[in-house]
Order: C-alpha cells, then structure tokens, then sequence
C-alpha cells in the first residue's frame, strides 16, 4: 500500500497597521517539460494539446481562486467540432450550438457521464454537464470523422502545454497534489508531486507509441453504416 504524506499548506502571519493579525497562503509556481514517445514512422503529435492539472492531496480542498470556468461552448461547423479540445471545472457544462446547414447528434459513451443529445438543425444548441472529473470523448452519430475532447478537471490548477511541451501552473499553495497529464495520443500519467515554497519543476515523457488511430463505434456500439451521407 502506498502511503500518501499530506503537507498543509503553509501561512505567513503579519499584522494591519492596526496591530491585528493577518495570515497570506503562500504559493508558487510548477512548472515542466513534456515530451512524447512515438512509434517509428509515426507523425510528430502537437504536445499543445496536453493538459495538466494538480488535485489537493487529502482532505484539504482546493480553493476558487482564478477557478477554471465551469461552461464552455463547442461548435459544430463544417463537419467538425471547434474547439478540439474544452477543459472546465468538474460540474459545469458545455454547450453544442450546431452552426451547419444540417443535422448533427452529439453524444458520448465515456462513463461515467454518458449522454445523447439527439438530433438537431442549424441554429439549435444543447448542453450536457459534466458532473464528474474526467476526460470525456465526444462524437456525432451522423458524422464518424467528427470528435472532440471535455476534460472536467477538480481544481483550479490547469494549465495547456505550448506547442514545444512547457507548462507552468502558477500560484499553487504549498502542500502536496497528484499531478494528472493527459493527451489525446498518449498513455495518461498520474504521479505524486510536493510543491515547496519556491515551487517545483517536473520533466515527463508522455508514451504515445501504443496509439493507433482506428474508426470509433456510434451511439449504438455498433460500426458507422459505410454509406451514411454527410448530407444530413
């Protein structure tokens, strides 16, 4: 059994000119370097689409400060979800407006927050919540080449990587987190982290070699039907 060593987060006091005690969380920032293992021969992936996030270690609960927005909007034009990728805070909501002259079916089976959001026209929108944290794929069962991602994260400590992998999650009270990275290619990774109060910096090698792109499954489970029209 691994044993998990909880550190409280560490407060300054000082006093208001009015001689009353005050207290200040202190905080600092992680920041990192990801890089990505690919099969030979396979095409260089963008590391900007890596998210990384920290969770509080024990009971201590994250605060709200600078919180990651709870909605986010997904739009659905040109046969093609924008953005690829929505992170909001777990609870909160994304909204689909369909913007193409035809109809689309957005829909997930990713536990533990499936859904469907059945058939729509242009100008129509629907909304799923997310009240779990997770990574969540979404498709549209009338269109098979169509996907996007909602990462629902519990905390405010989120960051995207730049295009060269580096991260940095800034104002993070001292204390210990589980640090979570994930990308749409590659093996999720979890590990612990002690962040100090002059911070703490992290190097990660994200495996991508065990990816291989294939066709998903519709709503049903079962395979596209091979001569589904667009046209819908």
């Amino acid at each position: 059994m691994k044993l998990h060593w909880a550190v409280a987060p560490l407060l300054l006091l000082g006093m208001t000119r009015s001689g009353v005690a005050t207290r200040r969380l202190v905080t600092a920032a992680v920041s990192g370097q990801l890089s990505l293992l690919e099969r030979v021969g396979a095409a260089k992936a963008d590391l900007g689409t890596a998210i990384v996030y920290l969770q509080p270690v024990g009971a201590r609960a994250d605060d709200d400060r600078g919180a990651v927005r709870g909605d986010a909007s997904i739009v659905m034009h040109g046969r093609e979800f924008t953005p690829h990728t929505a992170v909001i805070r777990s609870g909160g909501s994304v909204s689909f407006p369909n913007d193409d002259p035809f109809s689309h079916n957005v829909f997930s089976n990713t536990d533990p927050e499936r859904f469907d959001l059945g058939l729509y026209r242009r100008g129509v929108t629907r909304t799923a919540t997310f009240g779990q944290a997770g990574v969540y794929a979404i498709y549209c069962n009338i269109h098979a080449r169509m996907v996007s991602y909602v990462i629902a994260v519990p905390t405010r400590h989120v960051a995207s990587a730049d295009g060269e992998g580096r991260f940095v999650l800034p104002d993070v009270p001292v204390g210990t987190y589980r640090l979570h990275v994930w990308h749409e290619r590659a093996t999720p990774i979890s590990q612990d982290l002690t962040v100090s109060s002059s911070g703490a910096t992290v190097t990660l090698t994200l495996d991508a070699r065990g990816y291989v792109s294939g066709p998903h499954l519709n709503k049903f489970g079962m395979p596209y039907a091979a001569t589904r029209s667009d046209r819908y």
